[in-house]
């Protein structure tokens, strides 16, 4: 499933409602430095054939005829989102578009909230951190405690530990909201469970490290490129949760999605 559009929705997102997105990719290829076995998207070798990235301009542009639209419709969005065709951040120009998008919002839909969903491997960047910090609600993506189950589910397409990304998301002072897909399968002939009681004790460690006024944890919901994976139910998400809410000192809020 490939964003063919630079906006794209509305679509009626798990977690943030109505979403207006924004896909600062490659419209007919993926461009992702992980290489995630549940993406919807499907394999990074897959979509290779087109690395052409919008200019600012035409993200801007494409940005406010839609929502001028609307506006008109009077169907205005809960939330404008950096998703896409892989990870946002990526993009040269990420921090100015950010800028403009936060102008467009403010200007036709000042309820709707800018969001971004981003694997976290930029963050230690400066300019990307402060973009980050810019918007309203940072979605930023840990699926396992452990380095060894991160190259299971995630694939990094570089250097990347679980330690350092922890290190730049406690400088958000949590001001953002922490991701996790909980699963289990089998890959490569290979089995993978990120919902044992050892990975969620470990994850719950970096939950408190970290104090994000927001955890959204859910499970699988689209068809993903690696075929032997299993969602969770919604007892077993709850159930996370309920540990989550033993150890919320800080008044996180948590949204679980099954």
């Amino acid at each position: 499933m490939l964003f063919s559009d630079i906006i794209f929705g509305p679509l009626h997102s798990r977690r943030l409602g109505v979403s207006l997105g924004i896909n600062l990719l490659p419209a007919h290829g993926k461009w992702c430095n992980f290489d995630c076995i549940y993406c919807e998207c499907g394999w990074n070798a897959d979509h290779r054939h087109d690395h052409q990235l919008p200019a600012r301009e035409q993200v801007r542009d494409a940005l406010q005829q839609t929502l001028q639209t609307m506006q008109q419709q009077a169907q205005m969005p809960n939330a404008i989102t950096f998703s896409g065709n892989g990870e946002p951040t990526l993009h040269p120009q990420f921090p100015e578009i950010v800028d403009d998008v936060i102008a467009l919002r403010n200007a036709c839909a000042p309820q709707a909230q800018v969001c971004v969903l981003s694997n976290a491997t930029l963050i230690g960047r400066e300019a990307i951190f402060r973009a980050l910090q810019k918007v309203d609600k940072p979605i930023l993506k840990i699926d396992s405690a452990l380095d060894a189950t991160v190259q299971q589910l995630n694939q990094p397409q570089g250097v990347y530990t679980v330690a350092g990304v922890v290190e730049q998301m406690q400088r958000f002072d949590g001001q953002f909201s922490l991701q996790t897909l909980f699963l289990r399968g089998i890959y490569h002939g290979v089995a993978l469970d990120n919902s044992t009681p050892d990975e969620v004790q470990r994850w719950l460690r970096i939950v408190a490290q970290t104090r994000p006024r927001e955890i959204m944890l859910y499970t699988l919901d689209r068809h993903t490129p690696a075929h032997r994976l299993q969602k969770l139910s919604p007892e077993e998400l709850r159930a996370i949760a309920a540990q989550v809410q033993a150890c919320n000192t800080w008044g996180a809020v948590i949204q679980v999605a099954g």
